[in-house]
């Protein structure tokens, strides 16, 4: 038998669109990734958010455990209020549904037949066309893409291998402070700093423990999500250049007509609404993306601070409770 996770969604909500003021549903992984394949048919000028990656992350062995469903539980609510936030996708008919339908497969297999024309036409028209080159704005955007997608990767791949490290060390921990424990056994007058030792290393494990789920659970899904972003925005400029090469091959086309063209043909002045819309939608999405970017990130790197400046206060606290036991047994002497 198949085994998967649901998640409780209830939306409350005032808009007209909605027949009830408050909706309960449960919907699992594949139901959100519909919803965004639907997004990005229906909303091709738009960025869609990305969702949490489908397969188990890096050092997750078991799906069903508390710690990685809840870290989905809360990438997946991140999706949703993304689009709740957006003054175009919190309106979009397939975000409703799914929201308040109790079956969605209903409308999954609906929509099975529907093929959005959206794009489609694009790639026969450009098939053959190579775009002249993109507007200055939107190189810019490229490269601050690919260069932020970099950074974060190789951020990424750092702070993996350091919260591995820092497991190790923590294993190493658990070890080590048991020893000074059984040997203050055999100990008369240094039992007791023995025994302050073990208890002080078995504090400091206790709060590495605590500063690595922190990173594990807050900073790198973070960091996730941003890597995503980035590759959905590229998406959305992809098709915008696709947009704009198929309006600089309708144009050429024109221009190769031996005709007087007294007007511009309709569906070339078509094809320039859709790139300017592109253009206008993009240029937006990505104001409010840069505004979310610096607000998460500030908010991040301020959690990331405070976590560590606890942790180093939680081992200064540990090995400061020995040292009047070792003053004491000095004092004795």
């Amino acid at each position: 038998m198949e085994t998967y996770i649901t998640y409780r969604i209830t939306t409350k909500s005032t808009r007209v669109e909605f027949d009830l003021p408050e909706y309960s549903v449960r919907r699992r992984y594949q139901d959100f990734d519909w919803l965004r394949n639907k997004l990005e048919e229906s909303q091709p000028t738009h960025l869609i958010p990305p969702l949490p990656e489908k397969f188990v992350v890096k050092g997750v062995v078991d799906r069903f455990s508390e710690e990685f469903v809840e870290t989905r539980r809360k990438a997946l609510d991140k999706f949703l209020k993304r689009i709740t936030d957006h003054p175009v996708l919190s309106f979009n008919e397939h975000f409703n549904v799914f929201l308040t339908a109790k079956d969605l497969n209903a409308y999954k297999k609906q929509g099975m037949a529907l093929l959005t024309r959206v794009g489609e036409s694009v790639k026969h028209v450009t098939g053959g066309y190579k775009l002249r080159s993109r507007p200055l704005e939107f190189a810019a955007i490229g490269e601050y893409l690919d260069t932020f997608a970099l950074k974060l990767g190789t951020i990424d791949r750092i702070a993996q291998r350091i919260i591995k490290e820092e497991i190790e060390y923590l294993v190493e921990l658990r070890e080590y402070g048991p020893v000074y424990s059984t040997w203050s056994a055999l100990e008369g007058e240094l039992a007791e700093p023995l025994e302050g030792v073990s208890a002080c290393i078995g504090n400091c494990s206790t709060a590495l423990e605590e500063l690595t789920d922190d990173m594990t659970e807050d900073f790198l899904p973070v960091l996730r999500e941003y890597i995503l972003y980035s590759d959905s925005m590229k998406s959305v400029l992809k098709k915008r250049d696709q947009v704009q090469a198929e309006y600089e091959a309708k144009l050429e086309a024109v221009a190769l007509r031996k005709e007087d063209r007294p007007k511009v043909p309709a569906d070339v002045e078509k094809c320039q609404d859709r790139m300017e819309c592109f253009n206008a939608d993009l240029k937006a999405d990505m104001e409010r993306w840069q505004n979310n970017k610096r607000q998460d990130f500030r908010q991040l790197l301020m959690g990331m601070a405070d976590k560590n400046i606890q942790y180093y206060e939680k081992c200064l606290m540990a090995w400061e409770s020995i040292i009047p036991l070792l003053q004491e047994k000095q004092e004795a002497k």
